[in-house]
């Protein structure tokens, strides 16, 4: 029986050594360049919710934004690339924070969706356009909370 127990251990051991040195030592093996990598560390420095954006990001807007957030032609905007997005953070902001039923034009194409409210507070507003303005192929910069006071909190629908 110790005999056993001996030998799961050991394997245990070697099988979580193997995964740590599969890890690749610190080197990337994706396409990222150090530049890249600089802009994203920049980014998340000048705005610390950006953990929280992805967060909201991945659990209310991917469903009609997509993973890559390219939306869906003729139904739901892309957000990489995004001409709209990018031309007014401050909009950006209020949308999330609450919602759109107006027709927009996003890289020269016509939406006219329904976009619900996504968030309740304008730090979480905030943290998620932070999150898509520095995220799929954007270089949007941020959007601060003092960029926003003015923007009105629409009561839940």
């Amino acid at each position: 029986m110790k005999t056993r127990f001996y030998t799961m251990t050991v394997l245990a051991g070697v099988f979580a050594l193997g995964m740590l040195a599969s890890c690749g030592g610190g080197q990337s093996s994706d396409n990222t360049t150090a530049t890249d990598t600089t802009k994203k560390v920049e980014a998340a420095q000048a705005a610390p919710d950006m953990v929280l954006g992805e967060k909201i990001f991945t659990t209310k807007c991917v469903a009609c934004h997509m993973a890559d957030g390219k939306g869906v032609k003729a139904a739901f905007p892309p957000l990489a690339g995004s001409d709209y997005l990018l031309t007014d953070k401050v909009r950006a902001v209020a949308q999330a924070l609450n919602g759109s039923q107006m027709e927009i034009v996003v890289n020269g194409e016509k939406y006219n969706g329904l976009m619900p409210q996504q968030v309740g507070t304008r730090e979480e507003a905030v943290a998620v356009i932070n999150y898509v303005l520095n995220n799929f192929g954007n270089n949007g910069g941020t959007v601060s909370l003092e960029d926003v006071k003015d923007v009105v909190i629409e009561p839940r629908k």
